[in-house]
């Protein structure tokens, strides 16, 4: 029978004094007996609604059905067969604006924890699951340019399929976004790099401190007999206001910070990376990389942390579970504020952040509401430290080393509907194309490369 409980069986975390003071994970993984309360909650229903919210279609209530079986590698194995990260997944997705938006238990009450769900999956056989065996090469290269969500994804179903594939990395380790952006308290680098090892069984060659457009171009990987690129780059380059003071000692972008403070753990004593451990910080936006950026303050030793967002609350794109966390950890919300202007001392170091109070306005078309300042309502938010959190856009030295690939006026690559771009044999997916977005839509982007890229070839080789 199930379970008709009408909320999500709860998972335990840290408490919020203790864990705004250290970079473990806050949240725990279920146990085998909140697991398998949770996986009764789920009515296996026919038409399998919570599927189409999934941009990589895990099949979703196969495994749960599996889960309440007690059969857990079983469970495993059909999250991986569609998703070659689920202990990523099931961490930093934001399953409450997909599948679990669509769960039918939703609608009454609160939707199952799909994400608790496949997390609990993932950790139960870290240790458990059997090394992938590598198939069978099918005589064809591929390169994979980036080693982000998109890149990985595309790697692991080409590799599947019998493809040398070959990873370049620019940094000194493989992950992208998930090593550098995201913080150890939310996905411990440890997992990440785990899902790498995956990849690396199947036969896939990872080449770190690889700058393509720089090292190599993409036409030298042509000539060196790979006959297909992926371009999953990212959307690695900060954007700043353009505001007055940006270049004081003491600002910095999300990306700068978190860089530091994830792949090149600066949190940790025994590592000499450089950061400033400024007491008064703010940080300028309103999405998943701010809270990071904010909450990564926190724990790296500052009293007071603002984040300073012009809309409301309501527009926030953050996830609620993460904004609600630094609530809880004591990050002080300022809405309705605008930055104008970075003040700095005679020394020229952050001395303060000018803002202006704002109000929204009527919804446009699209059925958001704009802002506007109100007058006379400026003010100084006395801080030592500003982290611009504002979003991001590809890096532009692939476009500019390589001829014939189009791109948008945000710098991200031109694709039709099977990611291919401009460049005959070269794909690109995930936020170099998008802008910044989600793990899983990058993930779901490579999966569609890779299919393209198989079918590229293979009909290549029969013409």
């Amino acid at each position: 029978m199930p379970n008709m409980q009408a909320e999500k069986t709860p998972v335990r975390e840290q408490e919020p004094k203790v864990r705004a003071r250290n970079f473990e994970e806050v949240s725990s993984c279920y146990t085998d007996a909140e697991a398998l309360n949770e996986a009764q909650r789920c009515l296996n229903c026919k038409n399998k609604p919570c599927v189409s919210g999934c941009p990589v279609g895990v099949r979703i209530p196969e495994f749960i059905e599996k889960i309440r079986e007690g059969d857990i590698p079983a469970a495993y194995e059909i999250i991986k067969s569609t998703n070659g990260l689920p202990a990523v997944c099931g961490r930093v997705c934001p399953q409450e604006s997909q599948c679990e938006s669509k769960c039918v238990r939703g609608i009454k009450c609160e939707p199952v924890g799909i994400g608790r769900l496949e997390r609990y999956c993932a950790d139960y056989m870290a240790d458990k699951a059997p090394k992938p065996e590598k198939p069978v090469s099918n005589g064809h290269k591929v390169a994979i340019v980036g080693s982000g969500p998109s890149g990985l994804s595309c790697a692991s179903d080409l590799a599947k399929l019998g493809y040398e594939v070959t990873v370049f990395e620019a940094f000194h380790t493989a992950g992208g976004v998930l090593m550098y952006g995201i913080p150890e308290f939310r996905l411990p680098k440890a997992t990440v790099q785990r899902e790498v090892e995956g990849l690396r069984a199947l036969g896939v060659e990872i080449k770190t401190d690889m700058v393509i457009g720089k090292i190599l171009s993409v036409d030298e990987l042509f000539e060196s007999g790979y006959e297909a690129v992926f371009i999953g780059t990212g959307a690695g380059l900060p954007n700043f206001m353009g505001i007055d003071g940006e270049s004081l000692v003491g600002v910095y972008s999300a990306n700068e910070y978190l860089t530091r403070t994830n792949l090149m753990k600066a949190y940790l004593d025994d590592y000499d990376t450089p950061i400033n451990r400024e007491k008064r910080i703010a940080v300028v936006g309103g999405g998943n990389v701010a809270m990071d950026a904010a909450r990564s303050a926190l724990r790296l030793g500052a009293d007071k942390v603002y984040i300073v967002y012009r809309r409301s609350a309501d527009e926030m794109p953050a996830r609620r579970e993460e904004v609600c966390h630094a609530v809880e950890e004591g990050i002080e919300f300022r809405y309705l504020t605008n930055p104008v202007e970075i003040l700095g001392d005679e020394n020229g170091k952050v001395r303060a952040l000018k803002c202006v109070k704002m109000e929204l306005t009527e919804p446009d078309q699209s059925g958001r509401r704009g802002v506007k300042p109100i007058g006379g309502s400026e003010f100084e938010l006395e801080t030592d430290a500003v982290i611009m959190a504002i979003g991001t856009s590809p890096n532009p030295l692939i476009r500019s080393t390589t001829k014939g690939l189009e791109t948008n006026r945000r710098g991200c690559f031109v694709v039709d509907e099977n990611m291919l771009t401009t460049r005959e044999g070269v794909y690109a997916g995930g936020d170099a194309v998008t802008g910044a977005a989600t793990v899983i839509l990058a993930m779901g982007a490579g999966k569609s490369a890779a299919k393209s890229i198989d079918e590229y070839i293979k009909s290549k080789n029969n013409r």
